[in-house]
């Protein structure tokens, strides 16, 4: 269990550690450059060691891999290459028996167009599978105008023409995505059906992809005007999401001893509780992406980093009220790592644990992205024939119509790109950094050499051994789990500083995000309390707390008594 038998769950992930593998880039067991189930079985003791007690496995079923495994031909079985369902049976048995749990990503608002629904339902109009998915018939003279003026996640149009029958289908992401029509009561069923299969394998929850986007408007109108993407407003948090939300968790997920996190795209604070409310029997909690626009316009182009708009989002989320509950991260597979995006990387190892201290004492779980632990970051000059995500790869090709904007975009890309997270897990400092034996799937950062998991279990000063130390330390930590919030010296434009509060002791936190050195006074109300320090990122930070000069990227924690 990951803290006590007696609890279920949805009480045990509120102490969990997660840790999302990215199954493709984390490790190849028989050298064809790919990462593999057998691969994941083999470091299921250093997820352990590192005090990891679930795992988020991104999608490991089969798919023609348009988008690396987020289109889905076939639920209910494994990737050939990345191996077989007895061999995730392994896994899963293997993780089990290492006090880890096990959630799947559930990738159901499309599925690939090699999926045998999608075959059916685009052979003909009156085939049985034929609504599930969202066909609609051309505008204009000669109907050969999209449907409405919406826009895909991967640029250009929603919509697809499909000569076979005349008419559209809907895609919000890649064409060989096509939208599940969830207005379809078979189609609700059908995923329902999913979820239960896996349940009954042992899953013990599902992170669920771009689940916001399942019900659009009827009628599908156009969307307001906007000139990067059209449509969000008719189909993000749609007219029925909350009742097939609702459906989806009597039919599946309440059955079993389980817990959700959905991807939530349009959820604010403002609208959260209406999602994650523990009453709402919906989802138990979500992602939430506001912080990823502290150092971007909307996530993809690059900005200056704001510190204040970065303690803003955090602070506000941690207001939530008790009954939700927050999904803490940095990274993902869809974001460039936080090195060098929050910090110069010339102090790469103060950066990362100042930012393994700032997140992993809010209130809510914590995800550790692959990689994360070891302070991997972004490949210097990546280069556009380097890329193979499917955005990567789509923006570069829009970019090549308009020359004099390819400087930006291959600038844009180098500081966004979501290939930066997907290389390989630098494992040792052998060839292709021990990910693989034979040429890897994608390119290895050349700085694994350097930054490899051998090298910092060796290190005892390493980031990894820093994130073993936060992690030994927050499970069931009653401050970090229930305790109050409060952030101090908001204006301050180089340090995070809060406060966690419960009965009679305080967790004192402060984290710079500058590169200068900072003077940080003790407020007031805390001048008289009895302190010592819990954990720091420098050896020199006082045993007790006082009135100091901070150096560049520290963070400490004082845990203070009334």
């Amino acid at each position: 269990s990951l803290v006590g038998s007696e609890m279920c769950i949805r009480d045990r992930y509120k102490d969990a550690v997660f840790y999302q593998i990215y199954p493709r880039s984390f490790c190849d067991s028989n050298g064809d450059g790919i990462g593999d189930i057998q691969g994941i079985i083999s470091k299921l003791d250093y997820l352990k060691d590192l005090g990891v007690t679930a795992v988020w496995l991104s999608p490991c079923y089969k798919s023609p891999n348009d988008d690396n495994g987020y289109d889905i031909s076939n639920y209910r079985d494994i990737m050939d290459e990345f191996g077989t369902l007895d061999d995730w049976k392994e896994m899963i048995d293997g993780m089990h028996q290492r006090g880890i749990k096990l959630v799947m990503d559930l990738v159901v608002n499309h599925t690939s167009d090699e999926h045998e629904w999608f075959k059916q339902s685009r052979s003909s109009k009156d085939n049985p599978y034929r609504d599930y998915y969202i066909w609609r018939p051309g505008r204009g003279k000669n109907g050969k105008k999209p449907p409405n003026n919406w826009s895909s996640r991967f640029s250009g149009s929603a919509w697809e023409y499909d000569e076979t029958t005349n008419e559209y289908y809907l895609h919000l992401f890649s064409k060989k995505q096509p939208d599940l029509n969830w207005d379809n009561p078979k189609v609700r069923q059908e995923v329902a059906d999913i979820c239960n299969y896996w349940f009954e394998l042992g899953v013990d929850g599902f992170r669920c992809d771009v689940i916001t986007y399942i019900s659009k408007t009827e009628g599908l109108p156009n969307g307001k005007f906007n000139p990067i993407i059209c449509g969000d407003e008719q189909f993000v948090i749609g007219p029925h999401y909350h009742e097939y939300i609702h459906e989806l968790n009597q039919k599946a997920f309440s059955k079993y001893d389980s817990m959700t996190v959905g991807e939530g795209q349009g959820i604010t604070v403002s609208n959260a509780e209406s999602i994650v409310a523990e009453d709402r029997e919906e989802l138990d909690c979500i992602f939430t992406f506001e912080h990823q626009e502290a150092d971007a316009f909307m996530t993809v182009i690059p900005k200056k980093f704001s510190l204040k708009k970065w303690k803003t989002i955090f602070s506000s989320w941690q207001a939530l009220p008790d009954n939700c509950w927050n999904s803490l991260f940095i990274e993902n597979h869809d974001y460039p790592r936080s090195l060098p995006r929050y910090g110069k990387l010339e102090y790469r190892k103060y950066v990362a644990k100042m930012l393994a201290i700032c997140i992993n004492f809010m209130k809510g779980t914590p995800y550790i992205y692959q990689g994360q632990e070891i302070g991997m970051t972004n490949i210097a000059g990546f280069k556009p024939k380097d890329y193979v995500d499917i955005v990567s790869k789509n923006i570069y090709k829009i970019a090549k119509f308009f020359p004099p904007l390819i400087p930006v975009v291959v600038w844009a890309l180098q500081k966004r790109a979501r290939d930066h997270a997907r290389t390989p897990m630098q494992w040792n400092a052998e060839k292709n950094a021990g990910f693989t034996s034979g040429t890897p799937w994608m390119m290895v950062n050349p700085n694994y050499k350097k930054i490899n998991v051998e090298e910092a279990l060796a290190d005892e000063d390493s980031i990894l051994n820093f994130y073993k130390k936060i992690n030994k330390f927050r499970l069931g930590n009653k401050i970090i789990k229930e305790g109050s919030y409060t952030e101090l010296l908001h204006d301050n434009k180089k340090l995070f500083v809060y406060k966690r509060e419960l009965g009679d002791k305080i967790y004192l936190v402060v984290c710079s995000y500058s590169s200068k050195c900072a003077t940080f006074k003790v407020p007031e109300e805390l001048k008289d309390l009895k302190s010592s320090l819990v954990i720091s990122n420098y050896q020199s930070t006082p045993a007790v707390l006082q009135n100091t000069k901070i150096l560049p990227y520290e963070a400490f924690v004082y845990e203070l008594t009334k």
